[in-house]
């Protein structure tokens, strides 16, 4: 199978694992030349949180996918891929987060998905939830999660 279109899904979780993500992604989309969608996926929340620190006038209009290119996580990773030679865009959306992900990644038509998470024990998960299970579990593509401790 072919990969054309990589969907590297990050939050606000990742901010830690940045390399790690990048370099996996990077060890797949530059030997295969895909082109890589960063997405950085928002609650609303989340995402007026961040309007707000952006300092937007709130009764603007602004894309998620505005808000995501200005977010430190995706530029951190747009510098890490753009050094690679890596061809890449950016996308955000405001939703709930495994199902926003499962969403693009069918929107994008995804040959691969990566997503970033830590090691929890299941009770963690059966009490907390995983975005990453589900993205694994409801993704119309492989999923490759990247694990940090």
């Amino acid at each position: 199978m072919a990969i054309d279109t990589i969907l590297l899904a990050v939050g606000p979780g990742d901010a830690d694992r940045t390399e790690n993500l990048a370099q996996a992604v990077v060890d797949v989309a530059k030997p295969t030349d895909a082109t890589v969608v960063l997405a950085h996926v928002f609650t609303d929340e989340e995402f007026d949180d961040v309007v707000a620190s952006l300092d937007y006038d709130p009764a603007g209009e602004i894309s998620a996918d505005e808000v995501a290119a200005r977010h430190a996580t995706v530029r951190e990773l747009t510098d890490y891929l753009t050094d690679a030679g890596v061809t890449y865009r950016v996308r955000g959306t405001v939703g709930p987060h495994g199902e926003s992900i499962v969403g693009l990644a069918r929107e994008v038509q995804a040959d691969q998905v990566f997503v970033g998470g830590r090691k929890r024990s299941p009770t963690g998960k059966a009490v907390f939830g995983s975005t990453a299970q589900e993205v694994m579990l409801s993704a119309p593509c492989p999923v490759t999660f990247v694990r940090s401790d």
